[in-house]
């Protein structure tokens, strides 16, 4: 299989694009996980020829939109991602989360239409092996308690992914009143 690999401008550092000849997304890993992105194609599909090249201008386009505010713009990027059953499922399910929303992963297990609450590591496995960040949003995924959890790309893109979506209030440092004068 013949795949194209373009580097893609983002706030959160370069992202590596991986597309095929009919410009679907295959991969999208941040510049920083290269091996990550080697890794992932080789147990997607095997031996495969990587050719450096321009990305496509839709894409890259739907791209800048949603860093530059419209975060709906990803919808539009068709992806193509070998993976097994449960993770095409996953990923298909991970598309269909609302931008500004999170879940659980106990709650997208049971969307999914496993009733044993264990199925939720399978669930997360599969979050885990997610090839294409940000367009297939595992971002959206987060603890039952609401704690952000992993992230293959960084806790810090996954909350910047979160705040910029209006998923979560943005961090503020904390203030010391004991510093203040009068407290």
């Amino acid at each position: 299989m013949k795949l194209l690999l373009s580097e893609l401008d983002s706030p959160l550092g370069t992202m590596l694009l991986v597309t095929d000849e009919r410009e679907q997304v295959r991969g999208l890993h941040f510049g920083n996980r290269m091996e990550r992105l080697h890794r992932s194609l080789r147990e997607h599909y095997g031996a495969c020829e990587l050719t450096g090249a321009s990305a496509p201008a839709a894409v890259a386009h739907a791209v800048g939109r949603y860093f530059d505010g419209d975060v709906q713009a990803l919808d539009s990027i068709n992806v193509a991602i070998a993976g097994t059953d449960l993770q095409r499922n996953v990923w298909a399910a991970l598309r269909r989360i609302r931008v500004g929303q999170t879940t659980t992963y106990g709650t997208l297990s049971r969307l999914l239409g496993f009733s044993d609450p264990r199925a939720a590591i399978d669930v997360g496995a599969a979050i885990g092996a997610n090839p294409i960040a940000v367009v297939v949003p595992c971002h959206r995924v987060v603890a039952s308690n609401g704690d952000l959890k992993g992230y293959a790309w960084g806790l810090h893109r996954k909350r910047w992914l979160l705040e910029h979506e209006g998923a979560i209030q943005p961090q503020v440092a904390a203030m010391h009143t004991a510093s203040l004068p009068g407290f």
